[in-house]
């Protein structure tokens, strides 16, 4: 098992003891990166996509003028997605655009609340489905590899990562953890217990859903809580962390193995904590990592 640390310095590895292994991609920023097998693809210097397998790492191809924001890969495909919005699919050495998601429904009405362009934010993945999460523009679903889209959630729901597991769609949002049992056709929205609900990461860890919530977009009481997968209130994660958080824990710095047997966060301040019994209790298994931008348990 190992915890990957997506940072502006590279990819630091580190096993569940938190003694770090050598520096991959030394001198590049890493964005994001997203397992496919035994292999990774990761977003590297903001517009490159670079591919490993056992850790021997290869540039792929780039966006130029974008910002690789978020990866996915299914058992047929890539997908790129980007600020502006954009969408592609992994085509040989090159992005290839997916035509279909440039003409989404409700695209007109994707915006920031800043009054920048949005991004293609998160994405995930169950059976033949693909869940792509803009920011601001809800969650895209596809079924047919990427050839037509079906709006899910409300866009005024701010959805910051969306997540999939047994059948559950999950949406960490600006009001809680949103949950849709029927492929994101209905939603409930899941806050008791979450003492600020403003939440930007979620993760599946075993029959526990582990979320990160805070006052709002710059953070305060930030912190990390766990509640049943299937349904029920939430309970804020405590023994071996600090009693709060003063930034927030972003999208994606939030992920556990789907077995239960371990989680992983990392903070904007560079900590990073990791949890063998499903967020009941934490260490801290680094510190002073710059700048991180993604944390992925693998086994």
């Amino acid at each position: 098992m190992k915890v990957l640390v997506a940072s502006r310095e590279g990819l630091h590895p580190f096993d569940a003891t938190g003694v770090a292994g050598p520096l991959q991609l030394a001198g590049h920023a890493v964005g994001t990166i997203a397992p496919h097998g035994r292999e990774l693809w990761a977003a590297v210097d903001g517009s490159e996509l670079w591919h490993a397998i056992e850790e021997k790492w290869g540039r792929v191809a780039d966006l130029p003028g974008l910002r690789i924001a978020s990866v996915a890969a299914t058992d047929a495909d890539v997908f790129v997605g980007s600020s502006e919005a954009r969408l592609f699919r992994v085509a040989g050495d090159r992005l290839e655009p997916v035509a279909a998601f440039d003409r989404a429904e409700g695209r007109s009405t994707w915006h920031t609340p800043w009054g920048g362009p949005p991004e293609t934010r998160s994405m995930s993945e169950w059976d033949d489905d693909l869940y792509v999460n803009v920011h601001v523009g809800g969650i895209q679903r596809t079924d047919d590899r990427g050839e037509h889209w079906t709006p899910t959630i409300d866009i005024d729901a701010d959805v910051h990562q969306v997540a999939t597991a047994e059948g559950l769609v999950l949406a960490a949002c600006a009001g809680g953890l949103a949950v849709s049992e029927d492929r994101g056709t209905t939603w409930a929205l899941r806050a008791d217990g979450l003492e600020a609900r403003y939440s930007r990461a979620v993760s599946v860890c075993g029959d526990t859903v582990l979320v990160s919530a805070s006052n709002g977009p710059r953070g305060g009481r930030s912190a990390v809580y766990r509640g049943a997968l299937a349904n029920g209130g939430f309970e804020r994660c405590r023994d071996g962390l600090p009693e709060w958080f003063e930034d927030n824990i972003d999208s994606s710095c939030l992920d556990a193995l789907p077995d239960g047997s371990f989680a992983a966060f990392g903070t904007s301040d560079g900590q990073l904590f990791g949890s063998r019994d499903a967020g009941l209790s934490w260490s801290e298994l680094a510190s002073g990592v710059a700048g991180i931008r993604r944390v992925l348990v693998v086994p």
